[in-house]
């Protein structure tokens, strides 16, 4: 299994997951949070393009993760797997795509990857994140997410990989220009982790399987991935080299789990 991002943060989001089975090849888009044009301009930097994909995932309606995913599954003959909740709030309910309904903690097959989803606390009308599973490697994504549950430990516990969101650094986030309506929704326990809460969820898996380690959805305004890095080293006893960081304009390239 080999994962890569498009691109995350509060402009937009978008990872490519892949696996192999030896004589099959499933590569599944989770979030779309881009223009048409430059999902597949994205795309392309990793040499794909709509084609190429089985099926697209979104986790919640929020407009930096579900973007032109409507338009893509249409256009590529795509199926698209999301929560009820977010179907009926995206309108993919009564569109003209191939939709797939998901329920927490229910796996879906697609192809050579099971996916399971997970409920998680967010502002958002039924929102989910997930772990991929290939038979033998677990990448676990947990991106726009307000708090730390024990469900959360229990689900990410054991994986291969781990795409976890860092948004913000609490005192910049406190200094901040934001209007205070603003700093309470993100940083609130419905709203967007900071660096300290993602190192705590952290802390709290069990992680003797971790081969690689995403820090995401970092926000350009209240953060620096110095910071997302300080704090995910602290727990891992590291420098944290080592710790990738999703930017908003690069993503970052192939991660391969052995």
């Amino acid at each position: 299994m080999r994962f890569a991002s498009l691109g995350s943060g509060s402009e937009g989001n978008a990872l490519v997951v892949e696996a192999s089975s030896g004589t099959t090849t499933t590569r599944v888009l989770l979030d779309c949070g881009f223009s048409a044009k430059e999902v597949e301009r994205r795309l392309g930097r990793l040499n794909l393009g709509i084609d190429d994909l089985d099926a697209i995932l979104i986790t919640h309606e929020h407009s930096d993760h579900v973007g032109s995913a409507l338009t893509l599954a249409r256009r590529g003959s795509l199926p698209l797997y999301m929560s009820w909740g977010t179907a009926r709030a995206v309108g993919a309910d009564e569109a003209d795509v191939d939709l797939h309904v998901l329920w927490g903690d229910e796996t879906a097959a697609i192809r050579d990857l099971a996916v399971m989803p997970y409920t998680v606390p967010h502002d958002a009308r039924e929102p989910l994140q997930f772990v991929f599973m290939d038979g033998c490697r677990r990448l676990g994504v947990l991106t726009d997410v307000g708090m730390a549950t024990p469900h959360i430990t229990t689900v990410l516990s054991g994986c291969d990989a781990l795409v976890l969101e860092s948004n913000h650094d609490t005192a910049m986030l406190a200094g901040s220009r934001y209007p205070q309506s603003l700093k309470a929704r993100i940083g609130g326990n419905h709203g967007h982790l900071s660096n300290d809460a993602a190192a705590g969820i952290l802390a709290s898996l069990e992680r003797s399987r971790l081969q690689h380690l995403v820090a995401a959805h970092l926000s350009q305004q209240n953060n620096r991935p110095e910071l997302a890095r300080q704090a995910f080293a602290g727990v891992l006893g590291t420098a944290g080299e080592e710790v990738v960081v999703a930017t908003q304009d690069a993503g970052f390239d192939w991660l391969t789990l052995g």
